[in-house]
């Protein structure tokens, strides 16, 4: 049966047609996203500022709108192709296969979507909250659906999904009161003098800038927040007396400089005045000095 040229020109143009109407359906799609996002991240922005609430909740629902924007255009564009219809009906008709791989290839996507939901509910931790994960401490930087990027004091940007943060053991800094207890365990020989050394390690911890004088927060079971530094005994080694110290700091990360400057400090000091930090003693014998012992015995 021959094929009419109009015909043939007529579907070439309605063809066209609707590949340029896709390509502007898809294209508005991701024009309107990027501008909805950009207007919610301004005014979830402007709202955390007057409210001077934290904006963790505000950018996990940002995110949410903006996925449901780009589901609802591609789904638009993908129903405008011919024959569309008759795809969806076989794929309802095999859905149970449909779902089970499916639901295999996306159940990590769907988990991490809803941990960053449960964290953006429950705020374990929120952006620009100081934490310790992993081992790592750093300050929280974006929270997304997927992944959660935390900044370390090493300037690293540490990326971890979501399902897998939120099945750690998180210490969270900020969450209250940022303030915290530092600790330092020194040392000394046994003829060394406690009270001394006591001593010393106190001068040394009120003459540092980074401690803090007084805290503003609760007192703790063992400094309380009027007392800038204590000193306890702590333990009795083969070696050592090992001394305890006890300082208030601003934050995490000061009390790990502060820790660090101390230990330095009070070395010298140490050194100085004649409070031996010492070595750990070993006395080694020979099995031939037993036997020659032995013999004179």
């Amino acid at each position: 049966m021959p094929i009419d040229g109009t015909a043939l020109i007529a579907m070439g143009n309605n063809l066209l047609s609707l590949t340029v109407l896709i390509a502007a359906l898809l294209i508005a799609t991701v024009l309107f996203a990027k501008v909805i996002s950009v207007l919610l991240k301004r005014a979830f922005k402007d709202i955390s500022k007057s409210a001077k609430i934290n904006p963790t909740q505000f950018i996990v629902l940002q995110r949410l709108i903006v996925l449901g924007i780009y589901i609802l255009g591609f789904s638009l564009a993908a129903s405008m192709i011919p024959g569309m219809s008759g795809i969806w009906v076989s794929l309802f008709a095999s859905a149970g296969v449909i779902a089970i791989v499916v639901g295999f290839a996306a159940q990590q996507v769907f988990s991490n979507v809803i941990s960053g939901i449960f964290i953006a509910v429950f705020k374990p931790f929120r952006v620009g909250d100081r934490i310790t994960v992993k081992n790592e401490y750093g300050i929280v930087e974006d929270i997304t659906l997927r992944h959660t990027v935390i900044r370390t004091w090493k300037n690293e940007h540490v990326i971890i999904p979501n399902t897998k943060i939120g099945e750690e053991n998180i210490t969270n800094y900020s969450i209250k009161d940022p303030t915290i207890v530092g600790t330092l365990e020194i040392g000394i020989g046994y003829d060394s003098d406690i009270d001394k050394a006591r001593k010393i390690m106190i001068e040394e911890a009120i003459k540092n800038a980074g401690t803090l004088k007084k805290s503003k927060g609760a007192d703790t079971d063992f400094l309380k927040r009027d007392e800038t530094a204590i000193v306890r005994l702590t333990e009795l080694t083969d070696s050592a007396q090992k001394m305890t110290l006890y300082y208030w700091a601003e934050d995490k990360l000061a009390e790990m400089k502060i820790k660090y400057a101390l230990m330095e400090a009070i070395k010298k000091r140490f050194d100085k005045e004649g409070i031996e930090v010492p070595f750990p003693y070993r006395t080694i014998v020979y099995k031939s000095d037993l036997e020659k012992q032995g013999k004179k015995s």
